[in-house]
């Protein structure tokens, strides 16, 4: 694996959360490859999305790869998986070794400029147990990452996730905090993110 590790590690100290920052697990040649590879070879989607009463195309092309058939469900949409291809199965295995867990679902994104987004979130369905392992891997152009606490209103946090960066989300973290993408006017190319997480 071409980790550069442990001095590239970032943990944060948050209140209620178990959060890390691994700017350079893949190499940029590598990120270069996968990033063109996931661009090309998924077969993305855009769902309908119901938020406040309002349905809406869903700011981002998604795709969903998992064990067993097993779909997944948010904000009112039901995902069924596609059988994991050799691709993701490199990336998902890179990420396992590493982190030592057995991951049974991915959940690709694509934001394909600034327009695309994804608003205030807690990865905290019910399908993903008490305490979900989120391990998030991000491709192509650098987003910033928000963070929110959910009563601590001074408890905040921006990443800027880079290309072949990995963020980590364990413990108690999606109880109590939430997160977004922001648009931005920024001028700016696509991104592609994936995050692999454990369905009960």
């Amino acid at each position: 694996m071409n980790l550069l590790f442990p001095k590239d590690k970032i943990v944060f100290d948050l209140p209620d959360a178990e959060i890390e920052y691994y700017p350079n697990f893949f190499s940029i040649e590598k990120a270069n490859v996968l990033f063109e590879k996931l661009k090309t070879e998924t077969p993305w989607q855009q769902d309908y999305i119901t938020v406040f009463g309002q349905t809406h195309l869903q700011p981002r092309l998604t795709a969903l790869f998992g064990n067993d058939g097993k779909s997944y469900s948010y904000s009112n949409i039901t995902m069924h998986p596609h059988k994991w291809n050799t691709l993701l199965m490199f990336v998902k295995n890179e990420i396992e070794e590493f982190c030592q867990e057995n991951f049974t679902t991915v959940l690709l994104n694509l934001y394909r400029d600034g327009k695309d987004s994804n608003g205030w979130h807690a990865d905290n369905e019910k399908e993903l147990g008490r305490n979900p392992f989120i391990a998030s891997v991000s491709f192509g152009v650098e987003r910033s990452f928000h963070l929110q606490h959910n009563s601590i209103k001074e408890a905040k946090l921006k990443i800027n996730l880079e290309h072949g960066s990995l963020l980590l989300m364990k413990g108690t973290t999606q109880h109590f905090w939430k997160h977004q993408i922001p648009k931005t006017a920024k001028p700016i190319g696509p991104r592609i993110n994936l995050t692999f997480r454990i369905i009960k």
